[in-house]
């Protein structure tokens, strides 16, 4: 492995050195989300039949959440989650309203890839409660949004009522195929690994050994004079407001069709010191808005009215929940930054945070099961 202090180009190299860092960086960047990718083709395995089965099997709203989020925790897709309900309603096995608690948990199961990523930063407790807190910010805002909203759509149905007036407006509308980037980059050499490894836990191996050893070395870079020059572009142009980060969030969430892909990437930023916390804030946002174009696209594909509506609930449940706490991200910025501090304070708290964060994804799983 190569000295991290070697990793940087001085500030007078010559442009062939800052092209071969530039190329380096690229490199470390694709095998970042080949990891990824890697990941969530390993975990839909023996995953995603089970998670067909949990989508079937809810009882009440709260089942629904749990069932949502358990779902999109096992195959680390939103997307493909939201798709699976689609067809499910589309085949009259779920109804709208029991679909629509279904879609919020898994606005919360995709943030899991977040939280390992940001366990890279775990040996620097600095860097470590910032990256926390930007992995959990996304999970308290759709935690928080879940509890408002779900009571009220128990007893006035709002996003139902919003997704039906949308597919209204949509009536007509035929589906079509979304070019995925991430894929065609990163999918021949997934497809060439997961073909000789075709076991679940191995490939969840690799996927993690690839993800800390690239996001290591990326972090290096992102503490020298290489990230220091492309400080300016993220602060000033890419994220030099709350609009533009709900845009870019959107833009890069929708092309590559992977909400834990483009929200994992800014957590190294944020563990670095590269982005604060309300930068990143409405760059999730964004990514939540994102990541619902798929569904939609899946849904008008069938052809049905009600498929159509739960496409667009995602959507409207996603607008609502920020119409409600944009002007409220106080609360979920301080909910993230406190569990930050508290997660990077000493090696015992960040084992309980990690031992409650697993449990929270395999006691209901062993429930479910029995």
């Amino acid at each position: 492995m190569r000295d991290p202090a070697s990793l940087n180009p001085p500030k007078n190299a010559s442009p062939a050195s800052v092209i071969g860092h530039v190329v380096y960086f690229l490199g470390l960047l694709y095998l970042f989300f080949f990891s990824i990718k890697l990941m969530s083709t390993a975990f839909k395995m023996g995953s995603l039949g089970f998670a067909e089965q949990l989508l079937n099997t809810a009882t009440d709203p709260v089942a629904g959440i749990f069932i949502g989020f358990l779902a999109t925790s096992l195959i680390q897709s939103s997307s493909t989650t939201t798709s699976i309900i689609v067809g499910l309603v589309a085949g009259d096995v779920l109804t709208v309203g029991a679909a629509v608690p279904m879609l919020m948990g898994a606005n919360i199961g995709t943030t899991t890839t977040n939280t390992l990523v940001s366990i890279g930063h775990i040996t620097r407790p600095a860097e470590f409660e910032r990256a926390f807190a930007a992995s959990t910010v996304h999970d308290f805002f759709n935690i928080l949004a879940a509890i408002v909203i779900l009571p009220l759509e128990i007893w006035f149905h709002p996003v139902e009522r919003m997704a039906t007036f949308m597919e209204g407006v949509f009536a007509g509308a035929g589906g079509m195929a979304l070019f995925d980037p991430l894929d065609a980059i990163v999918g021949p050499l997934v497809d060439l690994v997961s073909g000789a490894v075709p076991y679940e836990l191995p490939l969840i191996g690799i996927a993690l050994f690839v993800l800390f050893i690239s996001l290591r070395q990326l972090m290096s870079l992102m503490r020298g004079v290489f990230l220091e020059r492309m400080a300016s572009l993220f602060d000033r142009v890419l994220f030099r407001n709350d609009a533009t980060s709900f845009g870019l969030g959107i833009v890069t969430t929708a092309a590559v069709q992977s909400s834990s892909a483009t929200t994992s990437l800014i957590v190294p930023l944020a563990g670095t010191g590269v982005l604060s916390l309300r930068q990143i804030f409405p760059y999730t946002l964004g990514a939540n808005i994102g990541t619902t174009i798929t569904a939609m696209l899946a849904a008008m594909s069938t052809g049905e009215p009600t498929a159509v509506i739960v496409g667009l609930a995602h959507l409207s449940f996603n607008i609502l929940g920020i119409a409600i706490f944009y002007p409220l991200k106080a609360l979920p910025i301080w909910m993230a930054q406190k569990l930050g501090v508290y997660a990077a304070r000493t090696k015992v708290s960040s084992a309980g945070v990690m031992s409650v964060y697993v449990a929270l994804h395999i006691i209901p799983i062993i429930y479910f099961i029995l």
